[in-house]
């Protein structure tokens, strides 16, 4: 039997423990029947191994070179340490290595939705330089608008965003063109859908509870 993937294990974990059905009221102002909120998924112990996995595995298979990765607090954060470790546990288990699968150990950064009032007053935390390649990521994107947020402090920072990566897309009409144009041409991946994810939940489901 062939081993799944980081990313199977990962949409089977977030079907159990992110998803939701019902009525909910979404940050964007809109309601839905359903609600992702991956932060049960990515701050769990396996949840945030396979998270880090699951998109190093991504950005390889889409040939994406990058220096860091970073996002929007909070929903980024989980993220962005599961990445940057799991590209750290890989270059040790490849001694010797400096560049494993085609891109270098992406260290992190997080972005604050308010610049510091106090100390340097900078709104990045983390990696931050000038002309460095980076990858902005983000849990569920509806709207676009945290991960547009983080794109452009990475572009005022004076960092190139060369992808951006979502964990789920809920596929709202706006929300991947918005994002698309903040991106300036670097492309916008995802690892799944909403309906991925409501696929993999409905299946799970005991009969009596579909």
């Amino acid at each position: 039997m062939t081993e799944p993937t980081y990313a199977q294990q990962l949409l089977a974990l977030l079907a159990r423990t992110s998803f939701r059905l019902g009525q909910f009221k979404l940050s964007s102002g809109g309601t839905s029947d359903y609600y992702i909120d991956c932060r049960t998924t990515t701050l769990h112990a396996e949840g945030g191994r396979l998270t880090g996995h699951a998109i190093l595995d991504l950005l390889e298979a889409n040939h994406i070179d990058a220096e860091a990765v970073g996002g929007l607090t909070m929903g980024a954060d989980p993220i962005v340490s599961n990445v940057a470790t799991a590209s750290a546990w890989r270059a040790i288990s490849h001694p010797g290595t400096p560049q494993l699968h085609g891109f270098p150990l992406l260290h992190g950064f997080l972005v604050r939705k308010a610049e510091k009032a106090h100390g340097t007053g900078r709104r990045i935390e983390g990696f931050c330089r000038e002309g460095a390649r980076v990858v902005i990521v983000d849990d569920v994107c509806t709207t676009g608008a945290s991960t547009i947020n983080a794109i452009e402090a990475a572009h005022e920072a004076g960092m190139k965003v060369v992808a951006v990566v979502c964990i789920v897309e809920r596929e709202e009409a706006k929300g991947r063109p918005a994002v698309e144009a903040a991106a300036q041409g670097a492309p916008f991946l995802r690892l799944f859908t909403a309906n991925d994810v409501r696929a993999e939940h409905v299946k799970e489901l005991r009969p009596a509870e579909r």
